[in-house]
């Protein structure tokens, strides 16, 4: 896909609101857990969530081998990979002004398959991704497990990301009116963890899983 294609799919109203910033769209990937991946099928176009990881520069994705979405995507198929942050709410005085923070990045380009050497690792960096420091904690995957997984490569080349922060804008004739204007902050986080019911007695909640709830 080249770039005058990627500019013509990208929407260009509010376009002052686009990012050419690298490192932002890096923690806007690095803070994120799920993207949705679009593609064409013969049956007509798909888009579903999945997990994913960042590696440098590249997006990991990974999920069955029996799965015939992932099929076609290792076959080469062009893709669409798109994040979300929704950061608050913008409440102005009318509802056309109002809105929302967010930041929102799409990704275009194509899919290639790991070889089986370097899925392992990938596959420890998904754990580590969820669970800082939880593939420490627990066995590695198995012979079997690697050969029923498989992770694709999607590189970060071609790419938009737009943000929207700040307050809403109001005409000078609603700011004169009374109601309420400002933003509500958008607030996420882990809750207590539950044990599962078939854990064994004894069993404390490990370092990676108390690092998510402690915070």
């Amino acid at each position: 896909m080249d770039e005058t294609t990627v500019r013509r799919l990208v929407p260009t109203r509010l376009a002052e609101r686009a990012e050419h910033d690298r490192a932002a769209l890096d923690a806007l990937l690095d803070e994120v857990l799920v993207a949705h991946v679009g593609l064409t099928l013969p049956e007509g176009p798909l888009v579903l969530p999945i997990g994913f990881a960042r590696d440098g520069d590249r997006l990991l994705l990974h999920g069955s081998t029996g799965s015939r979405w992932l099929r076609v995507l290792a076959g080469g198929a062009d893709a669409c990979v798109t994040v979300t942050s929704l950061d608050a709410l913008k409440v102005a005085r009318s509802a056309f002004e109002s809105g929302m923070r967010y930041r929102s990045a799409c990704l275009f380009g194509r899919c290639a398959p790991l070889p089986a050497d370097e899925a392992s690792a990938a596959l420890v960096l998904f754990t580590d991704r969820l669970l800082p420091g939880r593939s420490r904690e627990i066995r590695p995957s198995t012979a079997r497990e690697l050969a029923a997984t498989m992770v694709l490569a999607f590189p970060i080349d071609q790419w938009s990301l737009k943000s929207s922060d700040g307050f809403p804008e109001d005409p000078d004739d609603d700011r004169a009116d009374d109601a309420w204007a400002g933003v509500v902050p958008l607030r996420t986080g882990f809750d207590a963890a539950l044990p599962n019911p078939d854990l064994r007695p004894g069993i404390a909640v490990p370092a990676s899983v108390r690092a998510l709830t402690d915070r």
